[in-house]
């Protein structure tokens, strides 16, 4: 007996040991980044099978955490698949100065630009124009579009970007350089590799300085898919992201440079303290100034789901399900008030269960480097990249779950300095954006309230006024500092009752879709002055999903949007009241198939909004011709004409009276 109380005292003295050791080490560890410590533990970490606890937890742990069910999944590898570089060898490159570039691109005419979200932060698209040149995709190529001739449009140049795996997906117009953003694809029998996201990113750069004979003089591929870009002052930020890839048993450590593979091996990839994840995110850089220099490749360990870059920082949302039990107790809970035999007590209240959302913060250095700094936790998803917007220095970010909507603020330290309160218990928010000291959010249940927030004082935001109408928006634009333009769906509210005539419940059913103009001068008492319903519930458009879609100018009174519907229904003149029966028209199920064409708009405060017509592309009437119907239409404007493209057709219009100028088909049959 005396044997066992001794032994009794010396565990406990060792467990008292290694808390004591624990606490030292606590002060050693605030750091969130943790550098892969060896090719074993990134192995472990693509298997699934790491602890983010301490040794000491371990040890302290292991005999109750035997007790328990750990909810990890276990990923298995794919086997023996070889990646081969793109085979793309540049030529050697001297190039133009900076200043040269910008003088030969230096265009007399104006132009659109594409709809971006923050000033000096271009992003990627899938047209792009200097005014003189149109850059588009189709299909697998880029086509460069003489433009200087509105009459005689005509080709100047293809590009196709790699073998017939490697697919084009955005592009990036800097000075005289064109930069291609490609998706490498990989293909196999086996179901698991697809789904696996095993596709790589391509990033091919032309000087474009003569546009009839394009020069390749950079390239590099990330062994992730293609997430997303922008640029700054010339510095090329790509993003890919998706599972760690195993490829001969050995876990991708590397990159292709200029057809050479690169790996600066496991060190190069970092993880976040107390994230657990098979996911890896490559954030890269590249000097468009500098093309010679090396591209600067960083790897996390983390997910992205969602991403906002400012002038000065990176911002990459992932969103978890928290309080699910981690097959592990805390040592709070075995050494807590309740003692060791409280670790066995299944307690709800220590979990907050719910989504939320991880923001990572990165640096952008004086170099255009990429630092990583700090991350935050907040209960809650957010919707797009127009949730989160950064302002003096502080993050503002907009979030909803069940409990309703709200905005919270973060100052430069990543700490929450202010929330608003939770709007719309049980509604979804469909939109939001922040302009300057005010924020708009939208949510829906059966009807929008289009909610006007103040947040001039970070730390004490408040609600100021709210304006409910049918139907919501999913992209808010501003039209100037008073004025709004929402885009979205039109609803009609439908109320149900029993037999006794009391209201049991209310639905909605979407009836078309809606553009609308706000007026928020009076802050506390927003109103709605103009909108207009195109099509029914069939109605689509890229605008509902993707801000790149918009053409928008006020000094021209210009809106135009793609919209997706019955392609009859585009045969009509530049008339208002024509549309009128257009949209009656959309009753007629007669219709088979679904294609795009693009509506143009007058939009002022006076008259709202008024159609002018509609441009379309694709005249076919085949029941199945909606698989080969032209695709990815966009918009611009070059002096007065507008410009449509898409896969097959670039139309030129006046913007006057949207009578057509010429037209030419670049892609073959």
């Amino acid at each position: 007996m005396k044997k066992i109380v001794i032994a009794i005292i010396l565990i406990f003295i060792l467990i008292l040991s290694i808390l004591g050791y624990k606490v030292m080490v606590t002060d050693n560890e605030e750091a969130e980044l943790v550098e892969i410590s060896s090719k074993a533990e990134l192995e472990a970490i693509y298997n699934r099978d790491i602890d983010e606890i301490s040794i000491p937890s371990k040890l302290l742990t292991l005999p109750f955490s035997i007790l328990y069910e750990s909810s990890r999944s276990f990923t298995s590898s794919m086997g023996d698949v070889v990646i081969n570089s793109s085979g793309i060898t540049p030529d050697s490159y001297t190039g133009s100065s900076a200043a040269d570039s910008i003088t030969s691109t230096q265009s007399t005419k104006e132009y659109s630009t594409t709809n971006i979200q923050v000033e000096n932060v271009d992003e990627a698209d899938i047209t792009k124009t200097d005014g003189d040149y149109i850059y588009s995709l189709s299909e697998d190529k880029v086509v460069i579009t003489d433009v200087k001739d509105e009459t005689q449009i005509k080709i100047a140049s293809e590009i196709k970007p790699g073998d017939s795996n490697t697919i084009p997906s955005d592009l990036i117009l800097y000075n005289n350089k064109l930069i291609v953003i490609s998706e490498k694809m990989k293909y196999s029998s086996s179901y698991y590799y697809y789904y696996n996201n095993r596709n790589s990113t391509v990033v091919t750069v032309y000087d474009i300085s003569d546009r009839e004979q394009p020069k390749k003089i950079k390239d590099y591929q990330l062994e992730q898919p293609y997430y997303t870009s922008r640029c700054i002052d010339g510095r090329l930020y790509v993003i890919s992201s998706g599972y760690l890839k195993e490829e001969n048993d050995e876990i991708v450590t590397y990159y292709y440079e200029d057809g050479k593979q690169i790996d600066p091996g496991y060190k190069n990839i970092k993880r976040i303290k107390d994230i657990d994840t098979t996911d890896q995110t490559i954030l890269s850089m590249l000097d468009l100034n500098n093309i010679n220099e090396a591209v600067k490749v960083n790897s996390y360990l983390m997910d992205v789901e969602n991403a906002y870059v400012s002038e000065n920082n990176i911002y990459l949302l992932e969103e978890k399900y928290d309080g699910s039990y981690s097959g592990v107790p805390k040592i709070s809970s075995i050494f807590g008030l309740k003692g060791i035999f409280g670790a066995f007590e299944d307690d709800d209240e220590e979990y907050d269960y719910g989504r939320y959302t991880y923001i990572y913060k990165f640096n952008l250095l004086d170099d255009g480097s990429i630092q990583y700094d700090r991350k935050a936790k907040e209960k809650g998803q957010t919707i797009n990249q127009f949730s989160i917007d950064e302002y003096e220095g502080n993050l503002r970010v907009a979030l909803y779950n069940s409990e309703g909507s709200r905005i919270v603020i973060f100052n430069n330290e990543m700490e929450k300095i202010g929330e608003t309160e939770k709007l719309a218990e049980g509604e979804k928010m469909y939109s939001s954006r922040f302009l300057g000291d005010r924020a708009y959010l939208v949510t829906y249940k059966t009807i929008d309230p289009l909610f006007v927030i103040d947040l001039s004082n970070p730390e004490n935001p408040q609600v100021l006024g709210e304006l409910k109408i049918p139907g919501y928006s999913t992209y808010l634009h501003p039209y100037d500092e008073n004025h709004l333009i929402g885009i979205g769906m039109q609803t009609e509210e439908k109320v149900n009752r029993d037999s006794s005539g009391r209201v049991r419940s209310t639905t909605a059913t979407i009836t078309g879709m809606k553009m609308a103009l706000f007026d928020v001068t009076d802050v506390n008492n927003p109103i709605q002055i103009s909108d207009t319903i195109i099509g029914d519930k069939r109605t689509t458009s890229a605008i509902l999903t993707n801000h790149k879609a918009l053409l928008f100018s006020k000094e021209k009174e210009l809106l135009a949007i793609p919209v997706n519907n019955y392609t009859e229904d585009f045969e009509i003149e530049n008339s208002s009241d024509e549309y009128e029966s257009i949209v009656n028209s959309y009753t007629n199920y007669k219709k088979e198939y679904v294609s795009e064409g693009y509506f143009v708009y007058n939009i002022n405060l006076t008259d709202g909004f008024t159609l002018k017509g509609t441009i379309t592309h694709d005249k076919t009437k085949s029941k199945y011709s909606y698989y080969n119907a032209s695709r990815l239409l966009r918009g611009l404007y070059i002096d007065d004409n507008l410009y449509t493209v898409s896969e097959d057709y670039i139309k030129v219009n006046s913007l006057d009276d949207l009578q057509e100028i010429s037209q030419l088909k670049i892609k073959e049959d």
